[in-house]
Protein backbone atom coordinates (compact mmCIF):
# COMPACT_ATOMS: atom_id res chain seq x y z
CA UNK A 1 0.00 0.00 0.00
CA UNK A 2 1.41 3.19 -0.84
CA UNK A 3 1.88 6.47 1.01
CA UNK A 4 -0.62 8.18 -1.64
CA UNK A 5 -3.47 5.55 -0.75
CA UNK A 6 -2.56 5.95 3.00
CA UNK A 7 -3.33 9.45 2.73
CA UNK A 8 -6.24 9.42 1.00
CA UNK A 9 -7.93 7.02 3.74
CA UNK A 10 -6.18 9.41 6.17
CA UNK A 11 -8.33 12.09 4.63
CA UNK A 12 -11.08 10.09 4.33
CA UNK A 13 -11.37 9.27 8.17
CA UNK A 14 -11.53 12.91 8.69
CA UNK A 15 -14.56 13.95 6.56
CA UNK A 16 -15.94 10.80 8.24
CA UNK A 17 -14.90 12.56 11.52
CA UNK A 18 -15.94 15.72 10.67
CA UNK A 19 -19.28 14.61 9.37
CA UNK A 20 -20.59 12.51 12.43
CA UNK A 21 -19.47 15.51 14.85
CA UNK A 22 -21.83 17.76 13.07
CA UNK A 23 -24.68 16.06 11.21
CA UNK A 24 -26.52 14.73 14.35
CA UNK A 25 -27.65 15.02 17.69
CA UNK A 26 -27.63 13.20 20.87
CA UNK A 27 -30.94 12.49 20.56
CA UNK A 28 -31.45 10.87 17.27
CA UNK A 29 -32.02 7.09 18.62
CA UNK A 30 -30.09 5.44 15.43
CA UNK A 31 -26.75 5.58 14.72
CA UNK A 32 -25.53 6.25 10.99
CA UNK A 33 -23.54 3.41 9.56
CA UNK A 34 -20.44 5.19 7.80
CA UNK A 35 -18.04 4.23 4.90
CA UNK A 36 -18.60 3.00 1.36
CA UNK A 37 -21.72 0.76 0.43
CA UNK A 38 -22.91 -0.64 -2.53
CA UNK A 39 -26.72 -2.76 -3.88
CA UNK A 40 -26.70 -6.16 -4.17
CA UNK A 41 -29.65 -8.17 -5.96
CA UNK A 42 -30.30 -11.82 -5.32
CA UNK A 43 -33.09 -14.26 -6.18
CA UNK A 44 -35.55 -15.82 -3.17
CA UNK A 45 -37.94 -17.43 -3.55
CA UNK A 46 -38.55 -16.67 -7.44
CA UNK A 47 -38.34 -12.73 -6.22
CA UNK A 48 -35.42 -10.15 -6.98
CA UNK A 49 -34.82 -8.91 -3.99
CA UNK A 50 -32.43 -5.79 -3.55
CA UNK A 51 -30.06 -5.67 -0.57
CA UNK A 52 -27.57 -2.81 0.39
CA UNK A 53 -23.77 -4.33 1.29
CA UNK A 54 -21.93 -1.82 3.85
CA UNK A 55 -18.30 -1.47 4.69
CA UNK A 56 -17.25 -3.60 7.45
CA UNK A 57 -13.93 -4.51 9.30
CA UNK A 58 -11.92 -6.79 7.31
CA UNK A 59 -10.21 -10.01 8.68
CA UNK A 60 -7.21 -9.49 11.31
CA UNK A 61 -4.84 -11.70 13.22
CA UNK A 62 -3.03 -10.15 16.16
CA UNK A 63 -1.43 -10.81 20.01
CA UNK A 64 -2.99 -9.27 23.13
CA UNK A 65 -1.20 -8.70 25.86
CA UNK A 66 -1.96 -12.18 27.37
CA UNK A 67 0.00 -13.39 24.68
CA UNK A 68 -3.73 -14.87 23.52
CA UNK A 69 -4.61 -14.55 19.17
CA UNK A 70 -6.98 -12.12 18.98
CA UNK A 71 -9.39 -12.38 15.04
CA UNK A 72 -12.35 -11.32 13.86
CA UNK A 73 -14.21 -14.27 15.67
CA UNK A 74 -13.15 -12.99 19.03
CA UNK A 75 -15.65 -9.56 18.57
CA UNK A 76 -18.08 -11.40 16.48
CA UNK A 77 -21.06 -10.36 17.32
CA UNK A 78 -20.10 -7.62 19.82
CA UNK A 79 -19.28 -4.32 20.11
CA UNK A 80 -16.49 -2.25 20.23
CA UNK A 81 -14.26 0.34 20.38
CA UNK A 82 -11.18 0.62 17.76
CA UNK A 83 -8.08 2.81 18.37
CA UNK A 84 -4.05 3.21 17.46
CA UNK A 85 -1.46 4.23 19.37
CA UNK A 86 1.92 3.41 20.86
CA UNK A 87 3.62 3.39 23.94
CA UNK A 88 6.12 5.11 23.88
CA UNK A 89 4.08 8.30 22.22
CA UNK A 90 4.87 11.60 23.30
CA UNK A 91 2.10 13.13 21.79
CA UNK A 92 -1.50 12.41 21.91
CA UNK A 93 -1.83 8.35 23.49
CA UNK A 94 -1.15 9.99 27.22
CA UNK A 95 -4.68 11.64 26.80
CA UNK A 96 -6.37 9.17 24.71
CA UNK A 97 -5.72 6.41 27.24
CA UNK A 98 -7.08 8.56 30.01
CA UNK A 99 -10.27 9.20 28.05
CA UNK A 100 -10.58 5.17 27.15
CA UNK A 101 -10.04 4.32 30.54
CA UNK A 102 -13.05 6.32 31.07
CA UNK A 103 -15.26 3.94 28.59
CA UNK A 104 -13.13 0.58 30.16
CA UNK A 105 -14.41 1.34 33.84
CA UNK A 106 -17.82 2.54 32.80
CA UNK A 107 -18.77 -0.60 30.22
CA UNK A 108 -15.57 -3.43 31.47
CA UNK A 109 -18.45 -5.05 32.77
CA UNK A 110 -20.58 -5.87 30.20
CA UNK A 111 -19.95 -8.57 28.13
CA UNK A 112 -20.90 -7.81 24.67
CA UNK A 113 -18.46 -5.28 24.69
CA UNK A 114 -14.39 -4.79 24.01
CA UNK A 115 -12.11 -2.35 23.21
CA UNK A 116 -9.14 -2.94 20.62
CA UNK A 117 -6.22 -0.56 20.99
CA UNK A 118 -3.82 -1.40 17.88
CA UNK A 119 -0.08 -0.91 18.61
CA UNK A 120 1.86 0.90 15.26
CA UNK A 121 5.24 -0.04 17.08
CA UNK A 122 5.37 -3.70 16.56
CA UNK A 123 9.03 -3.82 17.04
CA UNK A 124 9.18 -1.69 20.37
CA UNK A 125 5.60 -2.60 21.75
CA UNK A 126 6.11 -6.83 22.23
CA UNK A 127 3.75 -8.23 24.28
CA UNK A 128 5.41 -8.52 27.43
CA UNK A 129 5.76 -4.29 27.65
CA UNK A 130 2.14 -4.23 26.38
CA UNK A 131 0.75 -6.65 29.60
CA UNK A 132 3.18 -4.27 31.44
CA UNK A 133 1.48 -0.98 30.19
CA UNK A 134 -1.51 -2.04 30.27
CA UNK A 135 -1.38 -3.54 34.07
CA UNK A 136 0.33 0.21 34.74
CA UNK A 137 -3.03 2.09 33.32
CA UNK A 138 -5.15 0.49 35.41
CA UNK A 139 -6.02 -3.23 33.06
CA UNK A 140 -5.84 -5.76 35.06
CA UNK A 141 -6.58 -8.55 32.19
CA UNK A 142 -7.71 -8.64 29.15
CA UNK A 143 -11.74 -9.82 28.96
CA UNK A 144 -12.45 -6.57 28.29
CA UNK A 145 -9.94 -4.39 26.82
CA UNK A 146 -6.92 -5.93 24.39
CA UNK A 147 -3.85 -4.17 23.71
CA UNK A 148 -2.69 -6.03 20.36
CA UNK A 149 0.73 -5.93 18.48
CA UNK A 150 1.25 -8.05 15.27
CA UNK A 151 2.72 -7.79 11.49
CA UNK A 152 3.09 -4.00 11.35
CA UNK A 153 1.83 -2.93 7.98
CA UNK A 154 -0.99 -5.49 8.60
CA UNK A 155 -1.91 -2.64 11.42
CA UNK A 156 -1.36 -0.11 9.02
CA UNK A 157 -3.59 -1.55 6.28
CA UNK A 158 -6.49 -2.52 8.76
CA UNK A 159 -6.27 1.33 10.30
CA UNK A 160 -6.39 3.02 6.82
CA UNK A 161 -8.51 0.44 5.08
CA UNK A 162 -10.96 -0.69 7.80
CA UNK A 163 -11.24 1.10 10.05
CA UNK A 164 -10.68 4.75 8.03
CA UNK A 165 -8.34 6.25 10.47
CA UNK A 166 -4.51 7.52 9.79
CA UNK A 167 -2.07 4.56 11.08
CA UNK A 168 1.22 5.02 9.61
CA UNK A 169 5.35 5.23 10.12
CA UNK A 170 6.75 8.79 9.61
CA UNK A 171 10.15 9.32 10.90
CA UNK A 172 9.34 13.38 10.39
CA UNK A 173 6.34 13.17 13.40
CA UNK A 174 7.43 13.13 17.32
CA UNK A 175 7.95 9.51 18.12
CA UNK A 176 8.46 8.49 14.65
CA UNK A 177 4.72 7.11 13.71
CA UNK A 178 1.54 9.46 12.15
CA UNK A 179 -1.79 8.66 13.19
CA UNK A 180 -5.31 10.04 14.69
CA UNK A 181 -6.66 10.16 18.14
CA UNK A 182 -10.10 8.93 16.52
CA UNK A 183 -12.10 6.34 18.61
CA UNK A 184 -14.14 4.33 15.81
CA UNK A 185 -17.01 2.78 17.16
CA UNK A 186 -18.38 -0.68 16.06
CA UNK A 187 -21.37 -2.58 15.97
CA UNK A 188 -22.45 -6.49 16.25
CA UNK A 189 -21.59 -6.46 12.56
CA UNK A 190 -18.39 -5.25 12.44
CA UNK A 191 -19.96 -2.30 10.72
CA UNK A 192 -18.58 1.52 11.67
CA UNK A 193 -21.34 3.51 13.24
CA UNK A 194 -19.40 6.78 14.50
CA UNK A 195 -16.18 8.15 15.02
CA UNK A 196 -14.91 10.52 17.81
CA UNK A 197 -11.70 12.47 18.41
CA UNK A 198 -10.68 10.68 21.65
CA UNK A 199 -8.51 13.63 22.76
CA UNK A 200 -11.55 15.26 23.85
CA UNK A 201 -13.92 14.68 26.86
CA UNK A 202 -17.14 15.80 25.34
CA UNK A 203 -16.75 13.29 22.25
CA UNK A 204 -15.44 10.47 24.42
CA UNK A 205 -18.83 11.69 26.53
CA UNK A 206 -21.13 11.22 23.76
CA UNK A 207 -19.36 7.53 22.11
CA UNK A 208 -20.25 6.71 26.58
CA UNK A 209 -24.10 7.90 25.56
CA UNK A 210 -23.97 5.90 22.01
CA UNK A 211 -22.42 2.81 23.13
CA UNK A 212 -25.82 1.65 24.93
CA UNK A 213 -27.57 2.21 21.48
CA UNK A 214 -25.86 -0.56 19.91
CA UNK A 215 -26.12 -2.98 22.86
CA UNK A 216 -29.45 -2.58 22.14
CA UNK A 217 -29.76 -3.23 18.78
CA UNK A 218 -30.42 -7.03 17.95
CA UNK A 219 -30.48 -6.71 14.40
CA UNK A 220 -29.04 -3.61 13.72
CA UNK A 221 -30.71 -1.11 10.99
Amino acid sequence: MTKYNLGIAGILGLILLVWNCTSKTETDSKLPILGNRYTEERMENGQKTVDTVYHTIASFSLINQDGIIVTNADVKGKVYVADFFFTSCPTICPIMKTQMLRVYEKFKEEPDFKILSHSIDAEYDTVALLKDYSQRIGVEDASTWHFLTGDQEHIFEIGQTSYLTTAMEDKSEPGGFLHSGAFVLIDRKGRIRAIYDGTKEDQVNRLMKDIPKLLEESDGI
